[in-house]
């Protein structure tokens, strides 16, 4: 299951080739003068700037290539979402997603997580949708910036997500803590960590510092003391994995923790029922609070993102649910867990 890093320069590359070979006409779609104005206009939105003349140029290529890919798949028609530029139309896939994912499976799952089980639950009575934003269980959307700090954004939404439904307070939680402290099991910081890991660390450490304590820096940090923990968890469970019924029980309970692929659509991705290229390895964590149906009758995942709220549909998307394939779209059902509180 580990993620090598030969597997994620294929991965990588794969996303580069196809992004390369998508523009071969540029200059004959689009006016470059034009461009040159919404580039200007895109720096000033977004705070951008650059070191240098030559980085503005290199940058100005890397955005008017996503956005002929984004009016090109606009254009297309007859899709279940939209994609439009954002914070990220300067960077190349590889950047994005080597910048903004930060999933890192080790070779063999934490032996508490095997001791944990697969708990099989009852299928029955669960609603046709559900939004845990609408109950009180949902943070702010937050962003990890350019640390691959996901896997500990993802660990906390859901301690956030449980720690309310069983306290009915919704205190945001401190991601800093875990990527500063969580270092069991591989865990990396900025490097890349696993939800499950994180789940441990708050166990053994008898709770987790509030986002106010311990606030996030986007940095590894050294680990700090906290004076008195905001929440405590007594354990976790994993999800039985392939299994998307399984899934929907979960999170019809509660926030849950989930682990996909990312590929280079999710960079420009807007809104709608996303139903896109994923990657090829797991690589990124994020965070299931739903579901539900959209008018066409697609089903879709609700998902909580740590990208910001100017990604997506305001920091969250939806993914298309039961789409066929064991693992769910983008392998959304292959590895997901949730924390417990007796």
């Amino acid at each position: 299951m580990a993620a090598t890093l030969e597997m994620k320069h294929v991965m990588i590359a794969i996303f580069t080739i196809f992004w390369t070979c998508a523009f071969p006409v540029l200059s004959r779609t689009l006016n470059e003068a034009s461009v040159a104005i919404r580039h200007e206009q895109w720096m000033a939105k977004h705070g951008r700037t650059y070191a240098s003349v030559a980085e503005k140029e290199k940058r100005f290529k890397i955005f008017m290539q996503n956005l002929q890919y984004i009016e090109n798949f606009n254009n297309a028609g007859n899709k279940s979402y939209k994609m439009d530029l954002n914070k990220f139309a300067d960077l190349t896939p590889e950047e994005f997603i080597t910048s903004h994912t930060g999933l890192k499976i080790p070779s063999q799952l934490p032996k508490s997580s095997k001791m944990a089980s697969f708990v099989s639950l009852n299928l029955t009575g669960v609603p046709t949708s559900l939004d845990w934003r609408e109950k009180g269980a949902v943070t702010p959307v937050k962003n990890q910036g350019r640390c691959g700090s996901c896997w500990a954004f993802s660990t906390v939404a859901a301690v956030e997500g449980i720690t309310q439904i069983k306290t009915r307070k919704l205190i945001p939680l401190s991601e800093q803590q875990l990527v500063d402290c969580a270092t069991n099991g591989g865990n990396q910081g900025c490097g890349g960590g696993l939800m499950d890991n994180g789940f441990q660390y708050i166990i053994k450490n008898q709770g987790l510092a509030s986002e106010a304590d311990y606030p996030y820096q986007g940095i590894e940090g050294t680990c700090g003391s906290v004076r008195s923990p905001a929440a405590i968890i007594n354990g976790y469970k994993d999800v039985p994995a392939n299994d998307e019924k399984q899934l929907l029980q979960a999170v019809s309970n509660q926030p849950v923790s989930v682990a996909i692929a990312v590929g280079y659509d999710f960079q420009s991705y807007a809104g709608g029922v996303f139903t896109g290229q994923c990657g090829t390895k797991l690589n990124h964590g994020v965070t299931l609070i739903g579901y539900g149906t959209a008018d066409d009758g697609t089903k879709y995942w609700l998902i909580k993102n740590s990208w910001g709220k100017r990604w997506g549909e305001g920091g969250y998307m939806k993914m298309l649910r039961d789409n066929g394939s064991p693992g769910g779209l983008c392998g959304i059902a292959k590895i997901a867990s949730y924390p417990t509180i007796n």
